[in-house]
């Protein structure tokens, strides 16, 4: 079956649904990956307020996954979606005025806490729309989620020869459509729940008390650390390379990523399993993302041997990257779905979220700072074996926890044979 027949056999609300993360890409991506750029650039921002700045909005979506999906559960699906594509709409427009540090991280903060509102909603009513479908219908909405990546930094780019307000403003009218669009055409669902029901609180306490489920947690923090760095160090070290051409390069590094994610996510993950499993995947595909910085490690400038080997360098780290995150994905998303259980899941997710979102935070304004210390110190290496060691480290905590455990339980299914259903197929990137 055609992706286009695939996608014309769902109803409406699957269909605008799909649709609707194509423009939610596209907007997003049209800015994203040159706000790092504009920040330390045109406004000047020392490379620790960057990374402050990014890892707020990182921060306040995943951070704030949990309260979106329970309100979505409580206040139904689509509210949420339409006050996340509104409450971004608003994000975007600010960053075409803020200069400040704190209007920008208000604008960051408004940015990344649409997303924790519109993500989990967006993800539950495709599920309980498709039913029985919903597997080919991630997958069909995956097609979507990617086109947007691709498309999003290429369309930014165009703008941005223009300037970057303009490119912040397109992609505000893109949220502004989603808005109306999902205000209008997409009709109200809401999920049927059970008639007994335990507290918010309950819930959060079981939650917190699953150790096993948190020491899982804690060790994916380097996952998101590293593969989140295709928004910080690499457009910062695209910048230190290209100059003023630096859009240019980071599209590049977008493309590539993007297209990693398209061509090779099914061959990854399937070569994957069938070599190693869930548990042992997971310990190598973080192996991966560590490994990937290598080749900066190795050129970390243009000095030694030019500004083309170290573009190249850049370009390969940015692809391991994407290979290394596509390994590590799907196996991640079973995990935690088998560390629950089975039961709220949506809670753990959220949970889930909220640690690595205060990981990335972390992260990011330690990278930040030490970019601009090993910058100052004519030691540009520094950060890229920062970043091997996390990965090295979190890989070795994978392998040590109980593989047995993970793989048994991850390969467990629900009734009737189907999939987790909040496994979804793996994406390029996490933003």
């Amino acid at each position: 079956m055609t992706v286009l027949r695939s996608f014309r056999s769902f109803d409406l609300a699957a269909r605008l649904l799909m649709v609707n993360q194509f423009g939610i890409n596209l907007g997003f991506y049209m800015l994203m990956p040159y706000l790092a750029g504009y920040l330390a650039g045109p406004l000047g921002l020392a490379a620790w307020a960057v990374g402050l700045v990014l890892g707020v909005r990182n921060f306040s979506q995943q951070g704030m996954f949990l309260i979106g999906g329970t309100l979505a559960d409580r206040l139904g699906y689509k509210p949420l979606i339409v006050a996340g594509c509104l409450l971004r709409t608003g994000g975007f427009v600010l960053l075409v005025f803020a200069t400040s540090l704190p209007g920008l991280l208000i604008a960051s903060a408004a940015t990344g806490f649409a997303g924790a509102l519109f993500n989990p909603a967006v993800r539950a009513y495709l599920a309980a729309d498709t039913g029985e479908r919903r597997v080919e219908a991630f997958a069909v909405f995956n097609i979507f989620y990617q086109a947007g990546i691709l498309a999003g930094p290429l369309v930014g780019l165009a703008l941005m020869f223009l300037d970057f307000r303009v490119t912040a403003a397109a992609a505000a009218v893109v949220f502004a459509v989603l808005t109306v669009a999902q205000l209008v055409a997409l009709p109200a669902r809401r999920e049927q729940r059970a008639a007994a029901q335990t507290s918010v609180l309950h819930d959060w306490r079981t939650v917190a008390a699953n150790r096993r489920f948190l020491w899982f947690s804690l060790t994916m923090i380097g996952s998101y650390v590293l593969s989140f760095q295709v928004y910080l160090a690499l457009p910062l070290q695209a910048e230190y390379l290209a100059g003023e051409h630096s859009q240019v390069l980071v599209s590049a590094l977008f493309v590539v990523s993007g297209l990693v994610a398209v061509a090779g996510q099914l061959r990854i993950t399937g070569w994957f399993r069938a070599r190693w499993g869930t548990g042992r995947s997971l310990a190598v595909g973080m192996g991966i993302l560590a490994a990937a910085f290598l080749p900066l490690l190795a050129v970390p400038g243009p000095g030694r041997f030019g500004v083309a080997t170290a573009v190249a360098a850049l370009l390969i780290t940015t692809a391991l990257l994407a290979v290394g995150t596509a390994a590590v994905f799907p196996f991640e998303m079973d995990t935690v779905v088998s560390l629950a259980d089975g039961k709220l899941v949506a809670t753990h997710y959220g949970f889930y979220n909220t640690i690595v979102g205060v990981g990335i935070l972390v992260g990011n304004l330690a990278t930040g700072a030490v970019v601009g210390a090993a910058r100052a110190a004519d030691a540009d290496w520094a950060v890229w074996a920062g970043l091997c060691l996390i990965g090295a480290l979190s890989a070795f905590a994978l392998h040590r926890l109980d593989r047995s455990h993970l793989e048994t339980t991850t390969t467990r299914r629900t009734p009737e044979g189907s999939d987790h259903p909040h496994r979804e197929p793996a994406k390029a990137t996490r933003g």
